[in-house]
C-alpha cells in the first residue's frame, strides 16, 4: 500500500512540474550556493535557515506565501513550515553521511485540494535533488546534538511567527523544537548574516538572467504608461497598468508596494494608496518593480501627466538628472558604496542653490532626504555588505527633490516631487544601466509620451450603464 501511495503521489507531482515555467534556478545552483556558505562558515559548526512565515491579510485570509530570500537562495523550496540545516563537515546520522538536512511539510491530500500541492519528501529529492530529505514531523527527535558544535549559526527569531492551533508542526513548533534542542548549545545570532550578505551581494550568472528579465519586464512598464497617460486618469489607473504588464510577461509579483504619487502624493517618499482620482497636470512618480522567480526590478521616472513638463518641474528635473547621471558615473568597483549619494548629492546642493530654493548646500537635505543607493537582487533592499563596489554586484541610483507645500521657498516649487531610478550592474569595465530603455532626459520623455499606446481605443463604458 505504501509503495503504491508513494507512486500516485509522485506521478501528481510530475504532472505538476510539466506545467511550471522552465527557467527556474536549477538544483545545481541552488547546491553550489549551499556549498558557497559551507566554505565561510567557522570549524565545527552549523547553520540554521527556516523559511518565513505564513502572513495573515485579515480574518482567514493570508497573503501569498512569499518564501524567506535566504531559503530560497540555498534550495529553490518555496513552501512553509520548513527547515534547513547545512553542517560544516559531514557527520554521522542514523548510519548515514550527511552535511545538509532539509525538514518539509507532510503531503496532505485534503489541504493540497485547498492550498495547492506539496512537494513532500519525495518532490524534494526529485525536483531539488535535496537527498537528505525529511518531513518536519521527525524534528522533534532528530538526534543531532546542538551543543556538540562550537557554533550553531542562526538568524535571531522575530515576534512576526504565528502559531497555528490546527497544525502541530508549523513553523513555530519547529521554532520551539530547536530553542528546547540548542538550550545549552553555542549560539550565534550575527555570523550567518555576514555570509549571507556576502555572497548574495554578488550576483551569478543565472542570477543576473532572472534580475535582467524582472527589469525589462518593468522597463516596458514604465514605457507603456508613458504612451498611455492622460490628465483624466487616477493614480490606480496607472499603478494597474504597470501592474498588468507585469502579468503579461509572465512576473509572478511586485517587488514591492507599487508607489505611484501625482503631485504633492510624490513628495510623500513610501506613497502607497494611490487614491487621486484623476492627475490632472501633475507630476506623476512611479517606482515600481516587477519580481521575476524571485527577483525583483526598482525602476522609477517621474513624468509630466499632460505630456509636457512645465518650466518649474523642468527646472528640478535636470537637476535630479544631472545628479543621477553623477551617481552613476560614480558607480564603479572599489569605490564606497555611499560614492554615487555623495556625487549625487553635490549636483542636487549646486542646482537648489542656483535656483535660491536653498541658501546653504546644508539645506539640501531637506529636499532630498534619502540615500542614493541599494542592492538589488531577491530583496528591493537586497543583502550586501555596503564597503566597497564589487564586480556582478547590481544597485540602483536613485536621486529625488521632494518640495512639500508650505516649504520655505517660492510656492511655485511646491508640490515638485521627482526621482529617476535606475539598476545599475557594477562591472570591472565600469557600470552598466540595466534599465536605460526606458527614457531619462526630460525632452526624451516627452517625445515618448507623443507615442501612439495600445490602450489608446480601451475605453470601458461607465458603470451606470451596465445595467
Amino acid at each position: 500500500m505504501f509503495r503504491l501511495i508513494l507512486f500516485t503521489c509522485c506521478s501528481v507531482f510530475v504532472l505538476c512540474a510539466q506545467e511550471l515555467p522552465t527557467d527556474y534556478l536549477t538544483p545545481e545552483f541552488h547546491a553550489e550556493r549551499r556549498a558557497a556558505v559551507r566554505k565561510q562558515m567557522p570549524p565545527n559548526s552549523v547553520a540554521v535557515f527556516f523559511a518565513n512565515p505564513i502572513r495573515n491579510r485579515s480574518n482567514d485570509v493570508d497573503y501569498r506565501y512569499h518564501q524567506d530570500p535566504n531559503f530560497y537562495y540555498l534550495t529553490g523550496f518555496k513552501e512553509p513550515h520548513a527547515m534547513l540545516l547545512l553542517y560544516k563537515n559531514p557527520i554521522q546520522i542514523d548510519g548515514f553521511q550527511m552535511d545538509e538536512i532539509l525538514f518539509v511539510q507532510e503531503r496532505n491530500a485534503e489541504r493540497e485540494r485547498w492550498d495547492g500541492s506539496r512537494l513532500g519528501v519525495e518532490g524534494v529529492k526529485a525536483q531539488l535533488g535535496i537527498v537528505h530529505a525529511y518531513f518536519n514531523t521527525a524534528f522533534e527527535s532528530f538526534t543531532t546534538q546542538f551543543d556538540r558544535f562550537d557554533k550553531v549559526l542562526f538568524f535571531d527569531f522575530q515576534n512576526d511567527v504565528r502559531d497555528h492551533a490546527s497544525n502541530d508542526v508549523d513553523l513555530h513548533a519547529l521554532m520551539q523544537s530547536f530553542k528546547k534542542k540548542t538550550k545549552t548549545a553555542h549560539l550565534d545570532s550575527s555570523t550567518l548574516g555576514d555570509i549571507m550578505n556576502d555572497l548574495r551581494e554578488i550576483k551569478q550568472p543565472e542570477e543576473l538572467v532572472l534580475l535582467k528579465k524582472a527589469i525589462n519586464i518593468s522597463a516596458v512598464g514604465q514605457i507603456e504608461v508613458m504612451k498611455a497617460m492622460h490628465p483624466n486618469m487616477s493614480e490606480l489607473e496607472i499603478q494597474g497598468i504597470h501592474e498588468f504588464v507585469y502579468k503579461k510577461y509572465g512576473a509572478e509579483y511586485e517587488g514591492y508596494t507599487s508607489i505611484v504619487g501625482s503631485g504633492h502624493n510624490g513628495c510623500i517618499l513610501h506613497y502607497n494608496q494611490s487614491i487621486k482620482p484623476r492627475v490632472g497636470s501633475d507630476l506623476v512618480l512611479m517606482d515600481l518593480g516587477a519580481e521575476y522567480h524571485n527577483y525583483t526590478a526598482d525602476i522609477t521616472r517621474t513624468i509630466p501627466a499632460n505630456g509636457v513638463f512645465s518650466k518649474a518641474q523642468r527646472a528640478i528635473y535636470d537637476i535630479v538628472f544631472e545628479a543621477q547621471k553623477a551617481g552613476v558615473a560614480a558607480a564603479v568597483v572599489g569605490a564606497n558604496m555611499r560614492a554615487p549619494h555623495r556625487a549625487a548629492l553635490a549636483e542636487i546642493e549646486k542646482g537648489l542653490k542656483a535656483l535660491g530654493i536653498i541658501k546653504d548646500e546644508n539645506e539640501a537635505r531637506r529636499y532630498f532626504p534619502h540615500g542614493t543607493s541599494h542592492y538589488l537582487g531577491l530583496d528591493v533592499h537586497d543583502a550586501g555588505t555596503y564597503n566597497s563596489l564589487r564586480h556582478n554586484s547590481v544597485i540602483t541610483v536613485e536621486p529625488g527633490i521632494y518640495i512639500p507645500d508650505n516649504s520655505p521657498c517660492d510656492p511655485k516649487w511646491w508640490g515638485i516631487a521627482i526621482r529617476i531610478e535606475d539598476d545599475i550592474l557594477i562591472t570591472n569595465d565600469g557600470p552598466i544601466n540595466l534599465s536605460a530603455s526606458v527614457p531619462r532626459s526630460a525632452a526624451a520623455i516627452e517625445a515618448m509620451m507623443q507615442q501612439p499606446s495600445a490602450l489608446d481605443d480601451f475605453i470601458l463604458p461607465e458603470l451606470g450603464t451596465l445595467e
